[in-house]
């Protein structure tokens, strides 16, 4: 490599040692940046260190120069503080739908965004309750194949499969391929899922992203776009409990007052709600109907009522009932 060539790397090598090895702790002596770049065969001076960091912090790099002993350089200012990355760490950790392979490819160049001594306080472990890591590694990339689809305006194809109870996957419809025109992407209970339009049903369906497998784009623009207009993203996944798609229907819940935070945490804080007497309250919301939300009123017990409309209590009741005949057998 001709010499003329190396020197001009020298403040380049002079940024990576910063940016990697120093911090408010650590500083850089000039001697020690010297070392830095002679270690890619490169010269330098005192003045032209000197030089290379004022070049620097013109560029924009908020290098600190410390007088106090150790004297020295360091970095006082990243694109991203070191509480952010933690949290970012912890966010990468605990996603259920990230496996553990792309889990610590994610957690290491993170890491490389921090100093080398920051970056040991990264090596985090976050326990979450019953946590299971998805299995399928190509979640990842099909995220990125349905924003992109999406971006150009193109329906989609793909096969979707299911878990047998001898544990082996098996592709739903006999591994025929569901085309959808993709509208919209969810992250709801830990997983993410697409939302999109059949055409051949005349619906809004919604498919994990996780089980989706060979996305293929497709010649075709998307259709259904009358549908996604107005369409709120939040409102849906809140309707749809545990994404289990039903019929949509406004039902009245009355709640004792010490669940309004249940209340919020699932519907949001816009949700109008009447105050009751014998301290309770009333909220009416849209939900899509499912044995799912059933499940959900029952989890609450004696603190929430289903008031109306009467034939959602009805099928609650039936709901009930039939659990309840199955113990009984």
């Amino acid at each position: 490599m001709p010499k003329s060539y190396n020197q001009k790397m020298k403040i380049l090598y002079i940024m990576k040692a910063l940016f990697e090895k120093s911090d408010e702790n650590h500083v850089l002596s000039t001697e020690e940046l010297i070392k830095e770049v002679n270690r890619y065969g490169i010269k330098a001076e005192r003045k032209s260190i000197y030089d290379d960091i004022e070049a620097l912090r013109l560029y924009g790099m908020d290098i600190i120069s410390r007088r106090e002993r150790p004297a020295g350089y360091y970095l006082a200012s990243r694109e991203f503080e070191l509480p952010e990355l933690k949290l970012l760490v912890d966010a990468v950790q605990s996603s259920k739908f990230i496996t553990y392979k792309k889990s610590k490819e994610l957690i290491n160049k993170l890491e490389g965004l921090a100093s080398k001594y920051d970056a040991r306080q990264l090596h985090r472990q976050v326990f979450v309750a019953n946590r299971i890591k998805t299995m399928n590694e190509s979640i990842y990339y099909n995220v990125d194949k349905i924003h992109n689809a999406i971006s150009n305006n193109v329906k989609i194809s793909f096969q979707y499969y299911e878990w047998t109870v001898t544990k082996e996957m098996r592709l739903k419809r006999d591994g025929e391929q569901y085309i959808i025109s993709p509208w919209a992407l969810s992250w709801d209970d830990e997983n993410y899922y697409l939302i999109g339009y059949d055409e051949g049903a005349s619906m809004i369906k919604h498919y994990r992203v996780d089980k989706m497998l060979n996305i293929v784009f497709m010649e075709s623009e998307r259709v259904g776009r009358e549908y996604f207009e107005n369409f709120n993203t939040a409102d849906y996944t809140n309707k749809t409990f545990g994404m289990f798609g039903g019929k949509d229907k406004i039902v009245e819940l009355i709640f004792k007052d010490q669940f309004i935070g249940v209340v919020i945490d699932r519907f949001g804080k816009d949700i109008p709600v009447i105050k009751q007497e014998e301290h309770r309250f009333k909220a009416r919301v849209n939900i899509a109907l499912s044995s799912q939300f059933y499940g959900w009123v029952t989890g609450i017990g004696e603190g929430v009522e289903i008031a109306g409309p009467p034939e959602v209590v009805n099928e609650y009741k039936e709901f009930l009932e039939f659990i309840i005949d199955k113990y009984r057998q």
